[in-house]
């Protein structure tokens, strides 16, 4: 049996076609049935149900998840090997929180690429929850996270910042003669909110209801430009992290302290523990660790 057979296997148990699975790889639809039929008798089973519907047996099942173990292993090998004979080479996908930005890392990109000019950087701005995804479907290669526990020990952790969140209101709002507030105050007020895809939003919602409400969200976003726009036109409050509260160009705006809160944007980079990561992305997670401040 050879590696291509179980590509060929992998691909048609994929499609349930050996039509589709010959198209898929290029290869002739006999090679493919061919290469079937001679794992079927090297391991004296039958890998599919070969009735209107191609189908694959319990055989096939217990074949195919060693399969993809054989077959990532292969990869793995691959990999590394064209590491060393191409060096530093290739791209990293990087998935980021748009509440963090671009900006947040053009110093630290700027330094990677100076270093590594042929390795291409790819970067993605969505919510940590996707995030987190794409580093378990291998769409991701390494990525940044807000506030989401890591319990599953299929992903590595390195923290990177730890920042209070503050409520931000327009000058005019009665909670500016406040120095700082409870999360309880807010009861009655409309919140400008993190989209559910972001982990922030989740936690902000836990907070709120262990002080006995749910906020009253009037809108919901992914951009902390439009957030402060909203707060802006007094159509409501946001809890942004300090750094990015603080640092508002905005006269009419005003940051305040939450008193006795655990809300923070905790920072993670992570990356899928277990997984041979090319020496490029190795090399960005080094350089994070001692560039992001902690």
């Amino acid at each position: 049996m050879e590696i291509r057979h179980l590509e060929y296997f992998s691909e048609v148990a994929r499609q349930l076609s050996f039509t589709k699975a010959a198209t898929s790889l290029h290869v002739s639809q006999p090679s493919i049935s061919k290469a079937i039929k001679n794992m079927e008798a090297e391991l004296g089973v039958p890998l599919f149900y070969r009735s209107k519907q191609l189908e694959l047996t319990d055989a096939g099942h217990a074949v195919l998840i060693n399969a993809h173990h054989v077959l990532s292993a292969f990869r793995n090998l691959t990999t590394e090997l064209t590491d060393l004979t191409e060096l530093k080479k290739g791209e990293i996908k990087i998935g980021i929180p748009p509440i963090i930005g671009a900006a947040f890392f053009s110093k630290l990109i700027s330094q990677f690429k100076a270093k590594y000019p042929f390795v291409e950087i790819l970067l993605t701005e969505v919510g940590s929850k996707t995030i987190k995804q794409g580093i378990e479907d291998g769409s991701l290669d390494i990525g940044l996270i807000c506030n989401t526990p890591l319990k599953n020990s299929s992903l590595e952790t390195v923290q990177v910042i730890s920042d209070p969140l503050m409520v931000v209101v327009h000058n005019e709002h009665h909670l500016t003669e406040s120095t700082e507030v409870d999360i309880s105050d807010l009861a009655s007020e409309p919140f400008i909110l993190f989209r559910d895809d972001f982990s922030l939003h989740d936690r902000i919602v836990e907070e709120c209801s262990k002080k006995g409400f749910h906020p009253n969200v009037v809108c919901h976003s992914s951009q902390k430009d439009f957030m402060i726009e909203m707060v802006e036109a007094k159509l409501g409050l946001a809890l942004l992290p300090s750094k990015i509260a603080l640092s508002i160009p905005n006269d009419s705006i005003t940051s305040i302290r939450l008193r006795h809160s655990n809300l923070r944007l905790e920072l993670g980079l992570i990356w899928k523990k277990n997984k041979y990561l090319p020496y490029a992305v190795k090399e960005f997670i080094n350089l994070s660790d001692s560039f992001l401040v902690k």
